[in-house]
C-alpha cells in the first residue's frame, strides 16, 4: 500500500515539464532577490516596462507590489529569500515561477551584469519563454522546517569535527598525540589521554566542554529525526529497507523529492540530484565529463556516503553491490569512485522506485 507523500503548494507544481506557457496578455513582474532590497521590473505583456525601482525585502512591501499588480507572474531566482517569498506570492494567487541560476547563462555571463538588468531580464524570459528558466519545486514550508533540523545537525556534526582536528594538531604540535577515538567519545578520550597533564588539559578544557554540548546537541537531534521519520513520514520505513540507508538519508530524500509522482520514471531522479555526467558533444567528439553536480549537494553527499557503504567491506550482498562492484573491477583512471557515483545514482532510481511502488526491497532481485 502506498504512503501518503509531502502535501505540494500550487507553487510547488510548476516544474520543467509543467512551465506555463507565454504571457501576453497579462503583468509580468522579475525580481532580483536581495538580502535587504529587491530589484523589480513590471513589465506588460507588449514588452512595455511600466514599474521598475528597489523595494525592501519585508513582508510589507512585498504586499504593496501585490495589491498593485493583483494576478501578475512573478518570476524570481531560487536563493535564500525565494522559499519564503515564492509561498507569499502563491497566496496572494499569483503564478509564482521560481527560475534555476544554474541554467540562466544568459544573466551570469552578460558583460553588463547589474541587478536591474536581471530584473528585466527574469521578467522578459518570464513573460514569453518561461520554460528557459527551467524552473525549480520549492517544498512547503513544513517539509522545509523538518529538513532544517536535518541541515542544522549537520553544521554541528562539521564544527564538532574541526573542533577535534584542532584540538589534534594543537597537542601534536606539542608532541602529545591522542589516541584513536570515536567522534562522540572524543572529548572523554582526550581528557583520560591528558590526566598527567593538568597544563595540556586546561588549555584544550573550554573546547572540549563545547564537544561535550554538541555531542548532546546531536544526539538530541537524532531522535528528533528518527520521531519525525517514524511518525510524520511513514514512507522512509520503505527507504530504510536498504542496507547503508539510515534515518536521517531516507529522510532527506523524502523531504527534498516532496512529491515522488512529479518525476515520471524514477531513472530521473539521477539527472536531477545531478548523478549523472554532463555532456559536452560536437560532431564527432563526445567528451567525457564529470557529473552535473545540479540539485541538492547534501543529499547527493548521503546517497554517496551511502553508496561507499554498500560498495565497502561491510556492505551486504545485493545486486547494488554487485553493479558497482563490476564497475570498479574495469580497472581505468578513476574506476573505484565512478563506480561509487554509478552505484549512488543507482540507489537514487531504487528509493524513489520503492517509495511510488510501496513494495518490499528484495536485495538479489536479478539473481532471483
Amino acid at each position: 500500500m502506498k504512503t501518503n507523500t509531502i502535501p505540494e503548494t500550487k507553487a510547488n507544481s510548476l516544474s520543467k515539464n509543467s512551465a506555463p506557457g507565454p504571457n501576453l496578455d497579462g503583468i509580468t513582474i522579475g525580481i532580483d532577490l536581495g538580502d535587504k532590497k529587491h530589484r523589480i521590473c513590471a513589465m506588460t505583456g507588449d514588452g512595455d516596462i511600466i514599474d521598475e525601482r528597489n523595494i525592501t525585502n519585508n513582508r510589507e512591501a512585498l504586499l504593496r507590489l501585490s495589491r498593485k499588480h493583483p494576478g501578475a507572474r512573478i518570476v524570481m531566482e531560487v536563493g535564500t529569500h525565494s522559499p519564503w517569498i515564492s509561498r507569499l506570492f502563491d497566496q496572494r494567487k499569483h503564478q509564482v515561477i521560481v527560475a534555476n541560476a544554474r541554467k540562466l547563462r544568459a544573466i551570469y555571463e552578460n558583460d553588463r551584469k547589474s541587478d536591474t538588468f536581471d530584473a528585466r531580464m527574469l521578467a522578459m524570459l518570464g513573460r514569453v519563454e518561461p520554460r528557459l528558466l527551467h524552473p525549480v519545486d520549492h517544498q512547503c514550508e513544513e517539509a522545509q522546517r523538518d529538513l532544517l533540523q536535518i541541515k542544522l545537525r549537520d553544521t554541528l556534526v562539521a564544527h564538532r569535527g574541526s573542533a577535534i582536528t584542532a584540538v589534534r594538531s594543537a597537542l601534536k604540535s606539542l608532541g602529545q598525540r591522542l589516541p584513536a577515538s570515536g567522534t562522540a567519545a572524543f572529548a572523554d578520550a582526550a581528557r583520560a589521554a591528558l590526566a598527567g597533564e593538568p597544563e595540556l588539559l586546561e588549555m584544550v578544557g573550554a573546547t572540549l566542554e563545547v564537544l561535550d554540548l554538541q555531542s548532546a546537541k546531536i544526539k538530541v537531534l537524532d531522535k528528533e529525526i528518527e520521531r519525525l521519520g517514524e511518525e510524520k513520514y511513514p514512507q522512509t520505513k520503505l527507504l530504510r529497507q536498504v542496507a547503508g540507508v539510515g534515518p536521517i538519508t531516507a529522510l532527506t530524500f523524502v523531504l527534498t523529492i516532496g512529491d515522488p509522482v512529479r518525476f515520471a520514471n524514477s531513472r530521473d531522479v539521477g539527472p536531477y540530484l545531478g548523478l549523472v555526467p554532463k555532456r559536452d558533444q560536437s560532431g564527432n567528439v563526445d567528451k567525457e565529463m564529470r557529473i552535473s553536480k545540479a540539485g541538492n549537494s547534501y543529499l547527493r553527499r548521503l546517497l554517496v556516503g551511502a553508496a561507499q557503504y554498500i560498495l565497502g567491506p561491510f556492505g551486504p550482498e545485493c545486486d547494488l553491490r554487485t553493479h558497482g562492484l563490476k564497475l570498479a573491477a574495469r580497472g581505468g583512471r578513476s574506476a573505484k569512485k565512478k563506480a561509487v557515483v554509478a552505484t549512488a545514482r543507482k540507489l537514487a532510481v531504487l528509493l524513489h522506485a520503492l517509495w511510488t511502488s510501496g513494495s518490499d526491497y528484495r536485495p538479489l532481485r536479478d539473481a532471483a
